[in-house]
């Protein structure tokens, strides 16, 4: 299904279904289109889904960090959702929702998280140094995934347009460093939101260990894993990732 996107003040966003109010984070190289196969499943369940677009590249360059971005989401959910919401949070977008919870838990009811950074990441440094060569974006997009072929050409020129324009490009590299200068290792404790970690098992951006980590610190926490998969389990392997969310989530809301 193709879903609207709407416009509301300084919001863009994707919303869908009735129900209890789900919110999608996707990651800094990711967008809404992240979510498709999740927003299709969880609004035809009983969800109203909520997917906005993180204003990665509309930040001012001092406030471009990952606090911001949650303060974005926390005023998201303040003027547009009643009550609180269930957060599912992929990679950065993970690290954002982790920020918020702690942050504001009473607008928090779960916790979902899948490839979050907040421990540790792989990340490509200070900057792409082929940033023209498509070849090297396309090796680069593809070690997201355990899948290559999920890097479609679509999503590798996405990719590539980010990392040629130049205040992109900066911006991009500022929110990964502010990810990995926020590290949460002793802020994890503090989170006593019911917690879901789905990961790949062959996640090479933030890997395996990450995810029993923060099982390990997460007092309210569950962590299930998927096998062939990557850094976007929602985009790799979506019906396996519904499903496990789904048996997780319905008898918590």
């Amino acid at each position: 299904m193709i879903f609207s996107t709407k416009k509301e003040k300084k919001y863009t966003f994707v919303e869908a279904g009735e129900g209890h109010p789900l919110v999608l984070l996707h990651g800094l190289m990711g967008g809404l289109s992240n979510f498709d196969k999740m927003v299709d499943f969880f609004s035809d369940r009983g969800f109203k889904v909520y997917v906005p677009q993180l204003p990665i590249y509309d930040l001012p360059v001092l406030n471009t960090n990952l606090t911001t971005l949650a303060k974005y989401i926390i005023k998201f959910i303040e003027s547009h959702i009643n009550g609180p919401v269930s957060i599912v949070g992929n990679s950065m977008g993970g690290h954002v929702g982790l920020i918020l919870t702690l942050a504001r838990p009473d607008l928090v009811k779960n916790l979902v998280l899948t490839g979050s950074s907040g421990l540790y990441e792989r990340t490509f440094g200070d900057s792409f140094p082929r940033k023209n060569d498509r070849s090297y974006i396309r090796k680069k997009t593809e070690e997201v995934f355990y899948d290559p072929a999920v890097a479609t050409d679509d999503l590798v020129e996405e990719v590539f347009a980010v990392v040629n324009d130049r205040m992109k490009g900066i911006k991009t590299v500022m929110l990964a460093r502010s990810a990995i200068k926020h590290n949460m290792l002793n802020d994890l404790p503090k989170i006593l939101t019911p917690t879901c970690l789905i990961w790949g098992k062959q996640d090479n951006v933030t890997p395996p260990e990450v995810a029993e980590d923060m099982h390990k610190f997460i007092p309210n926490s569950d962590l299930f894993w998927i096998d062939k998969c990557g850094h976007a389990a929602m985009m790799e392997k979506p019906d396996e990732f519904n499903e496990i969310l789904y048996n997780w989530i319905k008898d918590k809301v």
